[in-house]
């Protein structure tokens, strides 16, 4: 079992703090994803973990041996970078068998006896072990290709192989499927998940895209400004996320967000709607209230708890539609997933009346921190616990 630890993590570049007090324990088999935008510390935290940078305070735990002296030849862990790094003047067999006959050569270096040249054995035995793993990623017809003769998905399957072939520890990816078209990386998302559950092997993967974190992981951490907002399963973290700001990061489109207010009875309203109830009285305020696209639908007619207002933009992801609409006189916008149907019969300008799923509203306080609601029954009434 290798589980891995990362305590009390800080890095700072100059005056410029990058990572402040990461704490993160990834366990053995896990595929864990570090999510969120750009600058944000993912990638500094991966390297920090495979020895490329230095924490400027902290620990770096893997089997239960601290590794921060350690040089990342020998924490046993396989990085594949963004660019894939393939040597180009090099095929692909040629490129897999690499760390493989460092690793031997390094050995030979300390056995006078052998010499600083493979033995045949040593050779034949690498080769069978490369080709092993391409066939396990199905680039096995393509071991005497070089790089460039390769097509975007191709080479990253040539990175991972290259990775593969030494059977480490874990897997750090660092953004691999950014550079491949976004029909490869759908299908390339199915096949890392795939190949993880084949390896048993731990998985860091860092991306900024949440959709990729949400279909492969087992958990995500979704990260800005140098923290760890929160971390859990995907689908706890977008059905409940605990700060504004990872509503809003997580989901696709965005949830919509509107303004409310807390009142001396302890209602959350937005306009004249009461949306919940709070148990705490004299709690009174400013709050925003968080509203999936797929938790709101249209009605035929206006009821006390229905939003008005009108369609100004369409989205036709074929078997979803995304209507946007103008409510509260034209302050704010709402985005709504509706079927084929109902989006077809929609026009620019329409008015249209909007409900919300009972018990779906998320309410955030001022400090952006997420209000935990108790759901009390129909109406969506609920309380603050």
């Amino acid at each position: 079992m290798t589980a891995i630890s990362l305590s009390a993590i800080e890095k700072s570049f100059g005056t410029t703090s990058v990572l402040n007090g990461i704490n993160l324990d990834i366990a053995d088999g896990e595929f864990l994803t570090l999510v969120g935008p750009s600058g944000c510390g993912k990638s500094t935290l991966l390297r920090i973990l495979a020895g490329l940078e230095a924490p400027s305070s902290g620990e770096v735990v893997i089997g239960g041996q601290t590794v921060n002296a350690v040089r990342p030849a020998r924490r046993n862990l396989a990085m594949v970078f963004q660019s894939y790094a393939l040597y180009p003047h090099l095929s692909v067999l040629q490129n897999m068998m690499t760390p493989l006959k460092l690793r031997d050569l390094s050995l030979a270096g300390r056995l006078p006896l052998l010499g600083p040249v493979l033995a045949r054995g040593q050779y034949r035995a690498i080769v069978e072990q490369v080709r092993e793993t391409a066939e396990i990623l199905k680039i096995d017809h393509l071991l005497d290709r070089k790089p460039g003769q390769l097509s975007g998905g191709q080479r990253q399957r040539a990175a991972l192989g290259r990775a593969m072939v030494r059977k480490p520890v874990a897997f750090l990816m660092d953004e691999p499927l950014s550079n491949l078209d976004a029909a490869l990386r759908i299908h390339m998302r199915s096949e890392l998940a795939e190949l993880h559950r084949s390896l048993k092997t731990t998985f860091v993967y860092v991306t900024h895209d949440q959709a990729e974190a949400l279909t492969m992981s087992d958990r995500m951490a979704v990260m800005m400004d140098g923290e760890i907002l929160q971390l859990g399963a995907p689908h706890t973290v977008y059905n409940d996320p605990q700060d504004i700001r990872v509503a809003e990061f997580v989901g696709a489109p965005k949830i919509n967000l509107l303004p409310g207010s807390l009142d001396n009875n302890g209602h959350a309203r937005c306009g004249e709607i009461v949306l919940s109830r709070a148990a705490t009285r004299g709690v009174v305020g400013s709050v925003s209230i968080g509203l999936r696209p797929e938790h709101l639908s249209l009605c035929e007619k206006g009821t006390p708890e229905s939003l008005p207002g009108q369609v100004v933009h369409k989205e036709n992801l074929g078997a979803d539609i995304y209507l946007h609409v103008s409510v509260l006189n034209g302050s704010q916008r709402l985005v709504v997933r509706v079927s084929p149907h109902e989006g077809q019969a929609a026009s620019f300008g329409q008015t249209v009346h909007i409900v919300r799923e009972h018990g779906q509203a998320l309410v955030f306080g001022k400090d952006g921190k997420r209000l935990d609601l108790k759901t009390a029954g129909p109406g969506n009434v609920a309380e603050v616990a």
